[in-house]
């Protein structure tokens, strides 16, 4: 079983664009009987995975994630998955040892700009880069598949 650490955080300035190049994703969920667990379907240039979350507890929960045809994500995607989807482009980008991904959403998302890190241990310690402002990791409006039904750009305000 995989168990996925992780911190989010607003991304509040550009000094990362230089360090890494993105890929566009494209992904969906699925609508869970217990609502707790979240079934994701993801494109990710030719390559497609479902994704399988148990609820957070923390910064950590569990995640089962396994590649699957395109074909089958994208009738998946077309057919199954709530509206909107999720439009982002994720940029990895290494920093004093941890990998960070920082996703520019777009489409119903537009404008938002976060930054996570996966963790060996929810205590580790790590070090914030310049381009990295408040911590959200707790706050759900910021889960992908919440943007799905409260999308960014119909927030009255942000924060």
């Amino acid at each position: 079983m995989a168990i996925e650490i992780e911190r989010k955080f607003l991304v509040i300035n550009d000094d990362w664009r230089c360090l890494g190049t993105g890929k566009v994703y494209k992904q969906g969920y699925i609508a869970a009987a217990d609502r707790m667990t979240t079934i994701r379907v993801r494109i990710v240039g030719h390559e497609a995975y479902l994704t399988i979350k148990s609820k957070s507890e923390g910064i950590s929960r569990n995640e089962f994630e396994y590649p699957i045809p395109l074909e089958d994500a994208q009738i998946m995607v077309d057919t199954l998955c709530d509206r909107p989807l999720i439009e982002k482009i994720r940029y990895k980008v290494n920093y004093d040892n941890l990998v960070w991904e920082i996703d520019e959403f777009q489409g119903e998302n537009q404008g938002l700009i976060m930054a996570e890190v996966e963790l060996q241990n929810e205590n580790q310690i790590i070090n914030i880069p310049t381009w990295v402002g408040e911590e959200v990791s707790h706050d759900s409006r910021y889960y992908n598949v919440n943007l799905t039904k409260h999308p960014y750009t119909t927030w009255s305000t942000v924060n």
